[in-house]
């Protein structure tokens, strides 16, 4: 399968996409890719945490007088921050499940 280069803008925007050659992966650059995903991934998340701790502050502690947008606002900011840490919980769950049975394995 063929990776399809993105369209340039300007000027270049009408000429037509050219596929970029194939580039066989090492098991090792693809591990790279792999953790560099994971990392994009987690820092998301903990980017979305951090958004989300920081809305709950502002709510305590200045909320009065909301209108109806807002309050919708803030439930789905909320609702938001939940799964973010719902998320992260299954994460570190999975991976501490993950190296116990690791270390059950390996006799450790």
């Amino acid at each position: 399968m063929s990776r399809i280069a993105p369209v340039p803008l300007g000027e270049e925007a009408w000429l037509p996409r050219v596929p970029e050659p194939e580039v066989a992966a090492t098991p090792s650059a693809r591990r790279a890719e792999r953790l560099a995903t994971f990392e994009r991934a987690l820092d998301r998340i903990g980017s979305e945490i951090d958004r989300g701790e920081a809305l709950v502050h502002r709510a305590l502690h200045g909320a009065s007088g909301l209108d109806a947008a807002q309050l919708i606002a803030l439930q789905a900011g909320i609702y938001r921050y939940s799964e973010a840490v719902d998320l992260a919980s299954k994460l570190i769950d999975r991976a501490a499940s993950a190296v116990r049975t690791t270390l059950q394995n390996s006799g450790g």
